[in-house]
């Protein structure tokens, strides 16, 4: 995929004046690149670039994950070219955390948001490991999580917010998000 696609036809750092538009990730392909939004309104489809992805603090997104998102008329169509948030697909289910490790969902939203970097991930194996900042071990980062945190795919050196639980075999991620997603407190730390 190559990364000029529709580049031209969107200004850097340039957010419409209209409103956000809101609308739920038709898919999209970290492969290639790019994917598409359905916007609640209706209308054609929204071209969703990796790099505006990247430019929020994500390389990927979960099929069907809730966005609001800036967008701009081009000479190819309508693309985005700003995310404001992006929320986990409707009906997201964290049974299979928990079935996973046997722990209430208030034990895993208890547990603090600590920034990560991504070592690998892997799609197809659907599992991958992160390194917390100043810990020494790994944590087991499983494609359902990600999945439930509203992403499909990680790369290596990928910053993250982790909710790190012990699980059946060690440190595991029970919720992770975009570093720059999460808000930071004064002494630096994610809340």
């Amino acid at each position: 995929m190559s990364d000029d696609l529709d580049r031209d036809d969107v200004s850097e750092g340039v957010e419409p004046s209209d409103p956000p538009i809101l609308g739920v990730v038709k898919w999209f392909d970290p492969v290639k690149g790019f994917g598409f939004v359905l916007a609640d309104e209706g209308g054609p489809d929204i071209l969703l670039h990796v790099n505006v992805l990247r430019n929020y603090g994500q390389s990927s997104v979960a099929d069907g994950a809730r966005i609001e998102l800036f967008a701009q008329q081009t000479s190819r169509g309508i693309q985005a070219t700003s995310i404001v948030t992006i929320l986990p697909p409707e009906g997201a289910q964290t049974a299979t955390l928990i079935d996973i490790v046997g722990m209430e969902p208030d034990d895993v939203a208890a547990a603090p948001l600590e920034p990560a970097r991504v070592k690998w991930f892997d799609k197809s194996k659907g599992f991958g490991f992160a390194n917390v900042f100043g810990k020494r071990e790994d944590v087991f980062l499983h494609i359902e999580v990600l999945r439930q945190s509203g992403l499909s795919d990680l790369q290596p050196g990928e910053a993250l917010a982790m909710r790190v639980i012990e699980g059946k075999r060690g440190n595991m991620a029970a919720e992770v998000q975009a570093w720059e997603t999460v808000l930071i407190d004064e002494d630096g730390y994610a809340g």
